[in-house]
């Protein structure tokens, strides 16, 4: 029987990636824990597109 968590897998986009007109996306893969962020998550990354860190917000 498989445990039932508040852990779930989310993915990151980078939110300045579209607006500057380059073909690809830049996208993370991270877990949150939905009990204590019901909200989505927001984190600075890395963008190897940039090449800068850039605001990644949670899509889906």
């Amino acid at each position: 029987m498989a445990k039932k968590g508040n852990r779930v897998q989310v993915i990151l986009e980078c939110t300045e990636h579209k607006d500057s007109g380059m073909p690809g996306t830049s996208r993370y893969v991270t877990t949150k824990n939905k009990k204590n962020t019901p909200d989505r998550m927001e984190l600075k990354k890395y963008n190897p597109i940039l090449k800068r860190h850039t605001v990644h917000k949670e899509i889906k």
